[in-house]
């Protein structure tokens, strides 16, 4: 049985919502009477968790080999369109490399599909946080600055393994 409530089946203290008033501001005192959530930023740098999704970097194996086989299916899933590969063949035994790695910052939504997609693992959502540039042009970031070396990449790769 649904009873509509009206206007006059409310206190007079009710139709004042003195009691929603006072809950508010209790709530409030009690977040500000609680611990502090502020970080003093440049002095005190955040340290992510292995569930943090930082900018995207390509990893390098020990032996200074890109795990990347250029298949392309990071750029294919990116739906901001901020990567761009380009393959080529060798000898290795991996066949594919990319000769052209390029992820737009700028464009990038952080979003972790292209490490979700990587059937490398090659492509990992790092901890770094930090992106600062002048122009557009330091915004791409070529293989220069995305390789990084596995042993950087461990908890991530952890946490993607026993997440999967």
């Amino acid at each position: 049985m649904n009873k509509k409530f009206t206007k006059k089946d409310l206190s007079f203290w009710h139709n004042l919502y003195i009691p929603e008033i006072v809950k508010g501001l209790g709530l409030t005192w009690k977040a500000m009477r609680g611990p502090k959530q502020t970080m003093e930023y440049p002095e005190e740098k955040f340290i992510p968790t292995g569930s943090y999704r930082g900018r995207p970097v390509l990893a390098m194996e020990e032996n200074g080999e890109e795990r990347c086989v250029a298949c392309g299916l990071c750029s294919r899933i990116c739906p901001a369109l901020a990567i761009e590969v380009q393959a080529a063949e060798t000898e290795r035994e991996k066949e594919r490399y990319p000769v052209k790695f390029e992820i737009n910052m700028l464009r990038c939504i952080f979003c972790g599909f292209c490490e979700d997609v990587c059937p490398e693992e090659a492509i990992v959502m790092s901890d770094k946080y930090e992106l600062v540039f002048d122009n557009r042009e330091d915004a791409i970031f070529g293989k220069d600055r995305l390789l990084t070396p596995v042993e950087q990449l461990k908890p991530r790769i952890e946490f993607l393994r026993k997440h999967k």
